[in-house]
């Protein structure tokens, strides 16, 4: 959406400022919700966030007499908008009455009250020598009523806070700083139910719909269904249910993640609505993404996408883990079946649920310190030590761009993880899919650096593909993977030896079958007459859909680089 262009001011009072706005010029969708960003002028690194659905919104707690700067962006489910330009608007002083005969009182009262304090105080000095040693007594009551707002003890004092400052500053154990929101682990949490309840909003069971199954999920099934709150409108939402018969750590670990996904608010970030605790069946309640996770819907639709929407892709999935990695979260399972997709391409980090990473998982394997990773996801040193960074996720992060780029392909082909931890660890790296801009696949390999450290952090990706979105041209250049891999077969035996014993059975293999009479006719009747095709061979052979190009040339690839250990060397 274009920036919101006109505010106006409501009611103003000594504490609050209510203010109204008309929606963006172009709102190029449906405006889901409004973000105003607000401070005190010229005390920039100390702002406030408030959320709302409605035109208007009222800012309160603000300093009497004090000028505050506010900006307003719009956010549709493509994203944010740019924030509107800064509107000054300055709250009411304290107010003073009118007439003359009224302006005495305040003077007479205030006299009074310093007089008693400054006795007080005088009284205070001459029996400090001597409380500790002959008790607090009567000298700390009328300390008490002199300073109600201290809390006296020997030799001690300390001021009360307002109780809304100290949950700003203070938060369950954790400092929390003004403009500055960090991640809270709901571990640290004595009761789970505590973390639960405030980071995510109970629903009511009886608002729910459920419609339909579409998955199932570590603790049960994953439906669609309606939400219907009161006094908004009926959404379409994603439902996960706690199978029955749990015990209360699967419990536990089921609403962990909603304690998870409640502290985050991203558009490229899964939503969650609420949940249900209160009755059974016990129920996550997020935002229902259309097109299901990413790696799925990528091998749907193989080919079908333009080098621009694919990098839009990877730019959503980028600023929502460089919001994550703001707030000081690492996902430790980044990988494009984490990834939710919605009708409008928008995509979404999801799946918050560290315990799934640490059961039965197929993308999982057995470390040395007993727990499971995702090892072909996951950056070497988290696999070795299991240090876990925002840098590991950048290596996965890695990964998603292949995954991205190739489709959905399955990272190392059908390596087993051992081979992978190996030829990883000996410095070779997956090589690049077919037809990939040589700048996304030199960001991948900057991603899957060995020096955790000279890996480019997520603000950095962000802005990397923004420069390539506003210059397409940038990504015309290609890295040419055929030729890039064939000079690496020199020195090793046939690709076809000990693989398949024909063209054809190699064809039907991939489902491909179909070309065998043409690749004979053209005399390629060997594997190693195959091993030299390149795309433009395919072409010329009349392979003219691009999914069955890409299916053929992965497949050569993935044979050839099986000749050295499965990987391309840096």
């Amino acid at each position: 959406p274009s920036p919101v262009s006109s505010v106006k001011k409501g009611k103003i009072t000594k504490n609050s400022i209510s203010l109204s706005w008309q929606e963006p010029d172009r709102p190029n969708g449906i405006i889901l919700e409004y973000e105003i960003k607000y401070f005190e002028k010229d005390q920039e690194m100390s702002y406030t966030i408030i959320k709302s659905k409605e035109t208007t919104i009222t800012a309160d707690g603000l300093k009497p007499g004090a000028v505050y700067v506010f900006q307003i962006r719009a956010r549709t489910a493509a994203g944010y908008g740019g924030f509107s330009r800064r509107f000054e608007f300055e709250t009411s002083p304290v107010s003073v009455a009118a007439s003359s005969d009224q302006s005495q009182i305040p003077i007479i009262v205030v006299s009074v009250t310093v007089g008693v304090i400054l006795l007080a105080v005088v009284i205070g000095f001459l029996l400090s020598g001597s409380c500790c040693d002959h008790g607090c007594g009567w000298a700390s009551s009328l300390r008490a009523v002199a300073y109600p707002s201290l809390t006296w003890r020997c030799g001690y004092s300390k001021a009360k806070q307002d109780p809304e400052e100290e949950k700003m500053h203070f938060h369950n154990g954790h400092i929390k700083l003004p403009g500055v929101r960090t991640y809270i682990d709901p571990h640290t949490y004595e009761d789970p139910n505590q973390a639960v309840h405030e980071f995510a909003k109970e629903i009511e069971a009886s608002c729910i719909t459920i419609e339909r199954v579409i998955g199932a999920g570590e603790f049960g099934e994953v439906c669609s269904g309606r939400l219907k709150l009161q006094g908004k409108r009926e959404l379409p939402v994603a439902i996960k249910t706690l199978k029955v018969g749990y015990t209360e750590k699967q419990r536990r670990d089921f609403l962990g993640e909603a304690s998870i996904m409640g502290q985050f608010d991203h558009p490229n970030i899964i939503h969650l609505e609420g949940v249900v605790t209160k009755s059974k069946p016990v129920m996550i309640v997020t935002e229902y993404m259309e097109n299901g996770s990413l790696d799925t819907f990528l091998k749907k639709n193989d080919g079908q996408f333009t080098v621009i929407q694919l990098v839009g892709m990877l730019r959503g999935i980028a600023s929502g883990m460089k919001y994550l990695s703001d707030m000081g979260y690492v996902h430790r399972d980044l990988a494009a079946r984490n990834i939710l997709i919605n009708s409008n391409l928008v995509c979404k980090v999801s799946d918050f649920g560290l315990s799934r990473v640490l059961e039965d998982d197929p993308e999982a394997a057995y470390t040395t310190r007993g727990g499971k990773i995702p090892i072909r996801w996951t950056a070497p040193e988290a696999i070795a030590f299991r240090k876990f960074t925002s840098a590991s996720d950048v290596w996965s992060y890695g990964i998603v761009m292949w995954e991205v780029m190739s489709y959905g392909e399955r990272p190392y082909w059908e390596m087993t993880n051992q081979d992978v931890i190996k030829a990883v660890e000996e410095g070779y790296r997956l090589p690049s899919p077919m037809d990939c801009p040589a700048a996304l696949y030199q960001l991948m390999l900057d991603c899957w650096q060995k020096d955790r450290n000279s890996r480019p952090k997520f603000d950095e990706i962000v802005s990397m593909l923004d420069k390539l979105i506003r210059n397409p041209s940038s990504l015309k250049t290609l890295v040419n993977a055929s030729s890039r891999v064939s000079n690496l077969l020199v020195e090793h035996s046939p690709v076809g030896s000990g693989a398949y014993r024909s063209v054809g059975e190699w064809l039907e293999a991939i489902k491909m079958g179909r070309y065998t009479e043409i690749f004979m006719e053209n005399g390629y009747s060997s594997m190693d007459a195959v091993a030299q095709v390149t795309l433009e061979d395919l072409r010329r052979l009349g392979v003219t859909l691009v999914g069955h190009q890409k299916k053929i040339m992965n497949s050569l690839q993935e044979m050839k680089v099986q000749l050295v250990n499965g990987m391309v060397p840096l």
